[in-house]
Parts: C-alpha cells; structure tokens; sequence
C-alpha cells in the first residue's frame, strides 16, 4: 500500500500518530493536505490510498470515485488496521495512534474503533455508523462530526449514541446546522469554511487530549 507520512517539522523525540481516512475517491491532494494539518498539529500521520492494488489515484476524483467502487470495503478496513499498526510500530511515533476520516473514511474510522481495542481516539466526519452489536465493542474515545443537512448518514446517529452511553464510552458529538455531507473537503462546493474550521480545531485538541 503507497500512502502519505508527514511529520512535524523540527520534533523532538516521538509524537503520537494519527491514520487519514480518505473518502470514496482515493487518495486526493484534499487528504494528503489533511495528513500534513495533523503533522502541523504536532502528529505524525499516515494517509494510505486504498486505490493503491488499483494502481493509486489516478489523479482526478470522478475515476477514484469509480476505481473505489471496485474494491472490497471490508477488505480497505483490513488495509487501514494495517495502516494503525504500521504507524503505532513507527520508530518516530509514542505508540498511542488516533484515526479520522472523511464519509466513506468516517465508516472506517467507526469500524476501526470497533475492531481495535487499543485505538486512542476517533474522530469520524459524517460516517455511517455500525450497528449496534459492532457499536457495543467500542472502546476508543470518539468525536463524531455530522454537517445537519446530511439526514441520511445522521438518520443513523441516535441509536449509535445509545448504545456508547449504555456501554459507558467518552464521546463528544457535533452536528453544523447548516452545513452538508463533506463540508470540510475545501476542493467542493459543499465546503464550509466556518464549520470545517471549527471541526479542525475541535478535532486536533481532541487527539491532543486523547494521545498524549
């Protein structure tokens, strides 16, 4: 799997990690500027590209679009659980590695929480939720972000709640009133700049509370 490493300039010693998740597209230049916000964020992150057995992202988001929907999506889980323990072994990294991700990657960052017990954080952006047996085994602090126009995905949310409260698991939840599905990619028109700033900030004093 090819996919981006950026560290922080001039750190000192090992700095917790994060895992990108891209959307349905690949790795575009939106995500690869996402894993170097959280390098400027004091991380080292890593953001793969499930296009990679595809032959990578071919360098326009309509056919990423299209080569994603070849793939497996249980088998790109399988490529970012990768990607976490990659990371977390990374000689430059304390151990402690978090994961956001965007849409499709917000399902991923879900399901990353599910499946790995160790994970430090999660910060999903308007992903689909796992049911409520996979939601049950959560054990990672989440942050869930949902742009209020999106009521397909959020249609999901309150019954995921229920079950982090019942299971006694750290979360916070935001939703942008007026904001869409995907307002945090700044390369649509659907971004909103207020609402992915906030998100952003949000996001990294997350990682930065849950990884230190």
């Amino acid at each position: 799997m090819k996919g981006l490493l950026s560290k922080p300039e001039g750190a000192k010693g090992k700095v917790p990690g994060i895992v990108v998740v891209h959307e349905n597209r690949g790795l575009n230049p939106y995500i690869e500027d996402v894993g170097r916000r959280c390098a400027v964020g004091g991380f080292i992150s890593l953001a793969p590209d499930a296009l990679t057995p595809l032959g990578g992202y071919p360098g326009n988001d309509d056919e990423g679009r299209t080569m994603q929907r070849k793939r497996d999506r249980n088998e790109m889980l399988e490529d970012f659980i990768a990607a976490y323990e990659y990371l977390k072994n990374h000689p430059d990294c304390t151990g402690k590695v978090g994961v956001v991700g965007f849409c499709f990657g917000g399902w991923i960052s879900n399901m990353m929480a599910v499946h790995l017990p160790d994970l430090g954080a999660a910060v999903p952006f308007y992903g689909r939720q796992p049911n409520a047996e996979d939601a049950a085994k959560v054990k990672a602090p989440m942050m869930l972000q949902y742009g209020g126009l999106a009521k397909r995905v959020n249609e999901g949310w309150p019954a995921y709640e229920k079950v982090l409260k019942e299971n006694g698991i750290k979360y916070e939840a935001f939703v942008y009133e007026n904001a869409n599905h995907g307002f945090h990619n700044n390369t649509t028109p659907r971004f909103d700049k207020k609402a992915a700033d906030l998100a952003w900030e949000r996001t990294i004093r997350f990682f930065k509370e849950n990884l230190s």
